[in-house]
Parts: structure tokens; sequence; C-alpha cells
């Protein structure tokens, strides 16, 4: 199981706003140049993160904004809003084990809970993470980089 990168750049996006907000128009080609990535796939992103009510854009060259202060913001509202996870469930059970064997008609029953546990544990762990942490890191980095 792999994360998409799509979360990783999402942080990445929400960090290129509060550093160069307040000087540039964040705008989709902007936040290209910064994480090397297509701006069809950046919109693509900053259209999930509008959808989830994390930031508003201005059309055309009007820029993004965040929608609330950077404390409130946490990694599972940012995976939630990025990451395509049917019904809110991180495994993807495999479709019709065999009912003729013992392992295949027992399978749920042996590993539902314990796949909640770990998703609930994963969950736990991005809700304890926000966005003022990575913009602590991002200003103590870049001040390294100025000396």
């Amino acid at each position: 199981m792999q994360i998409s990168s799509r979360f990783t750049l999402a942080i990445h996006i929400f960090a290129c706003i509060d550093t160069f907000g307040s000087e540039y128009k964040v705008t989709s080609d902007f936040l290209a140049g910064s994480t090397n990535v297509n701006s069809v796939i950046i919109r693509k992103i900053l259209g999930q993160l509008k959808g989830a009510g994390l930031i508003e854009v201005a059309r055309g060259t009007g820029g993004t904004t965040v929608t609330r202060p950077l404390v409130e913001i946490t990694f599972l509202d940012i995976y939630n809003a990025v990451e395509c996870v049917e019904n809110g469930e991180l495994f993807h059970f495999h479709e019709n084990p065999s009912t003729n064997c013992p392992v295949g008609r027992n399978i749920h029953h042996i590993l539902d809970d314990k796949l909640l546990q770990v998703q609930n544990a994963l969950e736990k762990e991005l809700s304890a993470i926000t966005l003022a942490d990575v913009k602590r890191d991002t200003e103590r980095f870049l001040s390294e980089d100025n000396n």
C-alpha cells in the first residue's frame, strides 16, 4: 500500500501558499514551478482542496488562499481531501473470497477488526499533525538556508 503523491503535493501547496501568499499570487503555474509537477495535476489537487473547503481559488490569476488558520487543518483533513478512499475505508478487501475454503469463508472475520485498528491508528496520527507544524519547520529550514 502506498499513499499517492497527491498527499505530499497538497502539503507542499499549503507551504507555498503560506510562505509566498503575501508576496505573490499563488497560482497553479507558480505551484507547478515549485513542485516540478504539471500545472494540470496541481489544478486537480487545488480543486480537491477547494471542494473540501480548505482553500479558496480566485479565477484567472487571482491566486489561492487558505480558508482557516493552519493550526486547524490537519494532515487527516488533507488526506481525506485528496486521497480516493472508498466509503472511508483505507483497505480495499478482495472481492468474493471462496466460501468453499475455510480461510476464504472466514477471512473477513479474521482481518476486518485488525485492518480497522490499523486505519484508526493512521487517522489518529494524521490528526495529530497540523499545517502549523509544517509552517514551523518551513520557517526553520528557510532561516537555515539564509544563514
